[in-house]
């Protein structure tokens, strides 16, 4: 068959086309779907006398958006590589597969040591400093458990849309500084719109953070890995330590400590949180450099542990 712009020599859709119909498709599943339970809401609100804004309010409308985004990735990912490339549903990685939990809960304690490195830096120059929280244990606990529960759905619904079919595809042609690429600059580019950006900083360390998960998806080829990585940061960032989650406080309104920032906003990320200053560039690009040692996917894999075949 005739090599083209489009298409290999097999006939098959070019990687990267393969993302941008990802991203085409996700983004509109995810605004069809989001229609469709505002509407469900507002007819519950209708019978109930309440407005959506009082069915959905803080944490409940993280959890409503974070579970509309995760089906969306999901849908949406199994389509494409069923119809693209031929792959099953275990192809995208959250199968429940021998020893999973240990990438997860091994992601947990990485994400959160890496949190607490990038923490430690301003702390040690006196830039941050921690007191205990004085509100109820009730409340303390209550942030805690609720936050873990919010960070879970978020970060599962952001490595399916990021770190699922996009990158997976993208690697199945490319190695894997070319492949992280374009999904890891989606993910910086939509961070862009929280509160407080600090836009040099927050563009780059996102952009960062997105190949530091892609790579964390790279060693154990599963998303449980990078979905412990990611939770486990903002857990330990707003939940545990006290500090804005990419400009966000709301949830997390009783802290286990609250972190008194002290700048300057360039090493500690100012409103923003850490995630807007060095001490996060720093963190970031040193627990990448230890989760690649030993090795990961350099490209043009076969499709997954799952699938023996060769798609590019």
């Amino acid at each position: 068959m005739t090599e083209s712009i489009f298409f290999d020599e097999q006939g098959n859709l070019r990687s990267f086309f393969r993302f941008a119909f990802f991203l085409l498709f996700f983004f509109a599943a995810l605004a069809l779907l989001g229609i469709i339970a505002w509407s469900a809401l507002a007819s519950i609100g209708q019978r109930t006398g309440l407005a959506v804004d009082e069915l959905v309010a803080g944490p409940v409308a993280m959890l409503v958006h974070g579970g509309l985004m995760l089906a969306a990735a999901v849908g949406v990912g199994w389509f494409c590589g069923r119809a693209f490339e031929g792959l099953p549903f275990s192809a995208l990685g959250w199968t429940v597969a021998r020893g999973w939990w240990r990438d997860l809960l091994f992601g947990t304690v990485v994400g959160a040591g890496t949190f607490l490195a990038a923490a430690f830096v301003p702390w040690a120059f006196g830039s941050i400093r921690f007191e205990a929280n004085a509100a109820p244990w009730a409340a303390v606990g209550g942030t805690l458990l609720l936050a873990g529960a919010v960070f879970a759905v978020a970060a599962a619904a952001e490595e399916s849309a990021f770190r699922g079919y996009p990158l997976q595809t993208m690697l199945r042609a490319h190695p894997l500084w070319i492949a992280a690429l374009p999904s890891s600059f989606v993910f910086a580019l939509v961070h862009m719109g929280n509160p407080n950006t600090a836009p040099a900083f927050t563009f780059v360390n996102t952009l960062l953070a997105g190949f530091w998960l892609a790579v964390g998806y790279c060693r154990t080829r599963n998303l449980w890995f990078p979905l412990g990585l990611h939770w486990a940061w903002n857990w330990t960032q707003g939940a545990v330590l006290g500090f804005p989650v990419s400009g966000l406080t709301t949830l997390t309104a009783a802290p286990l400590l609250r972190a008194q920032d002290f700048g300057p906003a360039w090493l500690t990320g100012g409103a923003y949180g850490i995630e807007g200053g060095l001490s996060c560039t720093v963190a970031i690009v040193l627990s990448t450099a230890a989760i690649a040692r030993g090795g990961v996917c350099k490209g043009r894999e076969s499709r997954a542990r799952s699938s023996g075949t060769l798609r590019t």
